[in-house]
């Protein structure tokens, strides 16, 4: 079976930001299969991956990194599909720094970027459901029931604790 989405990471450390991700594919039933492939330590990992990524049928690339954060733009390069930039909050400048590195992209290599850390993987989840929903009426019949329970979970009035 081909699976739809590709989620992949410079290291393991970014995995426990790019499951969040991973969690919303599952929880509208989209295909997905997680790799570490390091822009700096794995460049002919991440050359093979992107080369080969429409054969293998993915979709959308999901692409999270931090610190220098080339990987979303690297693999933008090698592949056609839409990328989705996730920046992994860090240590020495909060995410700032990958989500400066993931934005700026040059002309001709667009990466969807979303915000940093937690909620921005989920809402790469989300934003990789919108794009297949658009080819897939199935699937904008669950993402349209998940927004609209999302909608309902939030409550008119201010409730006590």
């Amino acid at each position: 079976m081909a699976v739809d989405v590709g989620i992949i990471m410079g290291s393991q450390s970014d995995w426990p930001t790019l499951k969040e991700a991973a969690a919303v594919l599952d929880e509208l039933g989209i295909s997905w299969k997680a790799n570490i492939v390091s822009a700096h330590r794995t460049p002919d990992r991440l050359y093979g991956y992107g080369k080969t990524a429409v054969d293998r049928g993915l979709k959308v690339i999901i692409a999270g990194a931090g610190g220098a954060a080339h990987l979303p733009g690297m693999m933008a390069s090698k592949t056609r599909l839409p990328v989705i930039g996730v920046p992994v909050q860090t240590k020495a400048l909060s995410g700032v720094d990958s989500l400066y590195s993931i934005v700026q992209m040059p002309k001709g290599y667009p990466v969807a970027t979303m915000a940093i850390g937690a909620a921005g993987a989920a809402n790469a989840g989300l934003m990789a459901a919108a794009i297949l929903a658009l080819s897939d009426a199935a699937l904008a019949q669950r993402l349209q029931a998940w927004r609209d329970a999302l909608t309902a979970s939030i409550p008119d009035e201010p409730q006590d604790d």
